[in-house]
């Protein structure tokens, strides 16, 4: 995939179904950033992760036997989490079906089968009734979509009016210098990310697509931290990274990862909406 071409499902799928596999091993079971309320919390991986989720879970405000989306769900540990906590009913969708084996085994062995389905689907292109679901979240997926606006738009067609949609996204934030532009370009070119959002993006697309209520939360300070931490993880998989796709590519990885974590130009939004 070159700069400027739309990733297809298949360059996600590889993503997470190579490197991205290894770098679980060493991160944990939530695959996406983590949250800290401020420099001096020293909460652990685990912690942080769970602590976003949570911040997710309660923006979606998802009521007890509601129907809720999850775009992008990976392995499905988000959505486990929402499932026990608003006692709702979650369809997952993934364009891996190694992530929809994984997440309907861990789901089954949580007990929770009957409340949490996973399937393969594109999020362009949802194969699910108009207004269908009660809310939808996209937990840092939205990034790898080709058009973000299309999935926006088919979220809105498949919830019912009132439907709350919450996302959290890595975004990109103006303006845009020399070393920015090589760290960007470079997380486009090998990552199965077409292009990275911004908050004006979002609102108006939110818009567009008959969104209303829309709260957007710049959390990057909260964040960030994430990506050094990333780095960190990945050192510890180093070997394996290179075996999976060489040593000068696994290095380039965590060179990269390093880098985008300390450019100003990275950044994350937290965002909720309601369909009109």
């Amino acid at each position: 995939m070159t700069i400027g071409q739309s990733p297809a499902p298949s360059d996600v799928r590889n993503v997470y179904d190579g490197f991205g596999r290894i770098y679980g091993s060493a991160w944990g079971r939530n695959i996406h950033y983590g949250y800290w309320e401020n420099d001096a919390d020293d909460s652990s991986v685990e912690v942080a992760t769970a602590r976003l989720t949570d911040l997710m879970i309660s923006g979606l405000a998802a009521q007890a036997g509601q129907r809720v989306l999850d775009i992008g769900c990976g392995v499905g540990h988000p959505a486990r989490r929402l499932v026990r906590a608003s006692d709702v009913n979650v369809v997952g969708i993934t364009v891996s079906h190694i992530q929809v084996a994984e997440a309907t085994e861990l789901t089954a062995e949580a007990g929770l089968a009957d409340r949490a389905t996973f399937q393969f689907a594109d999020a362009m292109d949802l194969p699910f009734p108009d207004g269908s679901f009660d809310a939808a979240w996209a937990f840092e997926s939205m990034w790898h979509m080709p058009d973000r606006g299309q999935v926006l738009s088919e979220a809105a067609r498949i919830l019912r009016p009132g439907g709350r949609l919450a996302v959290a996204d890595v975004i990109q934030r103006d303006p845009i210098s020399a070393e920015g532009r090589v760290v960007l370009d470079h997380i486009c070119e090998n990552y199965a990310v077409k292009s990275l959002g911004t908050v004006e993006e979002y609102r108006t697309t939110l818009a567009a697509n008959g969104f209303v209520d829309v709260e957007i939360r710049d959390i990057t300070d909260n964040v960030i931290r994430t990506l050094g931490l990333m780095a960190d993880a990945f050192e510890t998989v180093r070997d394996k990274l290179a075996d999976l796709v060489g040593k000068e590519q696994a290095d380039s990885l965590i060179d990269f990862v390093r880098r985008f974590g300390a450019i100003p130009e990275s950044g994350y939004l937290f965002l909720t909406a309601v369909r009109a």
